[in-house]
């Protein structure tokens, strides 16, 4: 038998999806409440306000986002190997969001630097991407012969978001075909 969701979640659940499909100002907090089927009181028993649920939205964003990668990459232990099922997750978040983006570039695009707070998670968010490929690249330069490690993480990262930006508006998902050939030679 399945746990009831508990109202928090539902709330951060409901809200995410909404931020996420229709974009956080064109969210209302009624509709928030009305879809997640909850009291006014039951959302603001667990937020003070749409920005602390937005805080709560990237919060859970990430922790999906790095789950989702150890979960699809667990079986693999050889870091080149990793590097390229990274961008097979990465060409899967785009197909089951049916093209929708990166829920951080998303949030950014939208808010801008209205609110620091966002702009610096969804940063450090990119920057926890980005040492991750870092430390797989620092692995297999253990191995070979990597002759500038940082240069190839940061060239490997900026080709992953290239093509979620390029997938994103072209709606489809070739270019994740061309990273992963493009990786393979950075790290031959």
């Amino acid at each position: 038998m399945m746990k009831k969701e508990k109202v928090r979640e539902r709330i951060i659940r409901v809200a995410s999806d909404l931020f996420y499909k229709q974009g956080y100002n064109s969210t209302g907090i009624n509709q928030i409440i009305a879809e997640a089927d909850i009291a006014i009181g039951s959302l603001y028993n667990h937020f003070s306000s749409k920005n602390d649920l937005l805080q709560a939205y990237l919060i859970k964003e990430e922790l999906d986002w790095f789950e989702g990668f150890e979960n699809s990459t667990s079986k693999i232990s050889d870091p080149k190997e990793k590097i390229l099922a990274l961008i097979d997750y990465r060409k899967k978040l785009q197909q089951t969001s049916k093209f929708a983006g990166c829920h951080f570039i998303k949030i950014v695009s939208e808010i801008g630097e209205g609110n620091p707070s966002v702009s610096a998670f969804a940063k450090q968010h990119k920057e926890k991407q980005k040492d991750l490929i870092k430390t797989l690249v620092n692995e297999c330069a253990a191995k070979g012969q990597i002759a500038d490690p940082d240069l190839i993480a940061e060239s490997i990262f900026l080709l992953i978001e290239g093509a979620v930006v390029t997938s994103t508006i072209n709606r489809q998902n070739d270019s994740f075909a061309k990273v992963k050939k493009m990786t393979q030679g950075l790290l031959s």
